[in-house]
């Protein structure tokens, strides 16, 4: 821990060294992009809002087809007049973060590039695409056998009850597991960052691989809906294969290999 510590301060002594602006300078510079990705999201929250109908049918899928398959009444139940409102708003407000998340990631990279040197800036393309990409990797990981298999599970071992499920209950368990696993997935992007600025190398990630692995299986234990082990596995094995190449991806980006690779063609 104090060793990452160190490598932090290092790499903040270092960028402070870069020709930056003043304090007021970024602070009107954060203004800016705060401003333009609430506008962004606005605008993805008017999208989606006007296909909740849809956004709602899949989500209420994976739901559908479990209940189906153990004969049970498929229709979701409400408590309160405005509970079907304020899901449908629930679910396009997030459909909305997504649809307008490669936008509001070219504010945040419009904000710290001035810290960037230039040979870094050019991973501006390949980062958006890669995060927007393994989100929605995540995501569809998720959706298509995570999210179904454990409802089929739930249901599975709970064959004497009649199942009353409310709807916003539904989708807080839905958004969990879909976003938590989106998240998740973006493991490489956190990674490439760190070792872009010298904070961590893959000398060190493959060092702690033990408590990487534990950290994966808690995290996992977390954003599971069932109990059982099998299905924390299915969580955990994605995540681990991401830390592999995670690694990979702080190799080809680390100080040091830039530095290798400088010097060589100065020979």
């Amino acid at each position: 821990m104090d060793d990452l510590l160190d490598r932090a301060r290092s790499a903040v002594s270092q960028r402070a060294e870069l020709p930056g602006m003043s304090l007021l300078e970024h602070l009107e510079e954060l203004r800016r992009r705060l401003i333009h990705s609430a506008f962004y999201l606005i605008a993805g929250f008017a999208i989606a809002w006007g296909f909740h109908v849809k956004i709602y049918g899949l989500m209420e899928k994976p739901i559908t087809y479990a209940l189906q398959q153990h004969n049970l009444p498929t229709q979701l139940i409400i408590h309160n007049p405005v509970d079907g409102f304020n899901m449908y708003l629930k679910i396009s407000f997030m459909a909305g973060c997504i649809i307008a998340s490669p936008f509001v990631l070219y504010q945040v990279w419009l904000f710290i590039s001035p810290g960037l040197y230039r040979n870094e800036k050019r991973y501006v393309m390949p980062f958006m695409a890669a995060t927007v990409s393994l989100f929605l990797a995540g995501a569809y990981f998720g959706y298509r056998w995570v999210f179904p298999d454990s409802l089929n599970f739930l249901f599975t071992f709970s064959k004497q009850f009649r199942p009353l499920i409310e709807v916003n209950e539904y989708t807080q368990l839905f958004l969990t597991v879909i976003l938590g696993l989106g998240v998740a997935f973006e493991l490489p992007i956190l990674v490439f960052f760190l070792s872009l600025f010298g904070i961590v190398s893959p000398k060190f990630l493959w060092k702690n691989m033990r408590f990487a692995i534990l950290i994966i299986f808690i995290f996992a234990a977390i954003i599971t809906p069932t109990p059982d082990p099998l299905t924390m596995c299915v969580f955990a094995t994605p995540l681990l294969a991401l830390y592999l190449i995670s690694i990979g991806v702080s190799y080809s980006v680390s100080p040091a290999r830039r530095r290798k690779k400088k010097e060589q063609a100065k020979a």
